[in-house]
C-alpha cells in the first residue's frame, strides 16, 4: 500500500462521510448491505446530514492521489433524537476505513485526530456504538473506550478525553 495523510473535514466532503458510514455499518463481510440500504436508515442518515453543522468536527483520510479512504467524525445530538449510542449530551463518534486500508493504522490515527478534536472543543467524553464481534472494538478498547451498556448486539462505548 501507499502512503495516506489525514485532513479536516469539510463542507464540501458530504460524499466521503457517507461512504465511511457506508463502510462502518458493512464491516462484516458475510453481511453486506447495499449502499441505499444503509442510508435508508434514518438514524444512521442523521450522522451525514447537513454537514457540516456547527460543533460537527473530523478527519478524512486520502490515498497519495488524494482520494478518500476513510474517515472519522462525531456530532452531538439532542437528547430527544439521540444516534446510535443515545447517551445525552456526548457527542457521537463514527469511523469507517476501506476494507483494502483497515489494520494498517489509518483508523487509529483518524480516531486519535478526532479525540484531539473533541478535546479542543471542550467535549469531556465520546462516545460510539459498536456491533459485538466487530474487529474495531479491539482498536477502541486499546485507546481507552469502555463499554457502558449492551444489548446482545451491540456495545456502547464512553472514552473521557480530557
Amino acid at each position: 500500500m501507499s502512503g495516506y495523510r489525514l485532513r479536516d473535514a469539510g463542507p464540501g466532503d458530504g460524499i466521503a462521510l457517507t461512504e465511511a458510514l457506508v463502510e462502518a455499518a458493512n464491516w462484516n463481510s458475510d453481511r453486506q448491505r447495499p449502499r441505499v440500504q444503509v442510508l435508508a436508515d434514518p438514524v444512521r442518515r442523521r450522522y451525514i446530514a447537513s454537514w457540516p453543522r456547527p460543533g460537527d468536527a473530523g478527519v478524512i483520510a486520502v490515498d497519495d492521489e488524494g482520494g478518500p479512504i476513510g474517515a472519522c467524525w462525531f456530532r452531538l445530538f439532542p437528547a430527544d433524537r439521540p444516534g446510535l449510542a443515545g447517551i445525552a449530551g456526548v457527542p457521537e463518534l463514527i469511523l469507517g476505513v476501506r476494507p483494502v486500508w483497515r489494520a494498517q493504522g489509518v483508523g487509529r490515527a483518524m480516531l486519535a485526530a478526532v479525540l484531539g478534536k473533541a478535546a479542543a472543543a471542550g467535549h469531556s467524553r465520546v462516545s460510539l456504538s459498536v456491533d459485538k464481534g466487530n474487529f474495531a472494538q479491539r482498536l477502541y478498547i486499546s485507546e481507552g473506550f469502555t463499554v457502558v451498556s449492551s444489548t446482545p448486539t451491540t456495545d456502547i462505548m464512553v472514552r473521557t478525553v480530557r
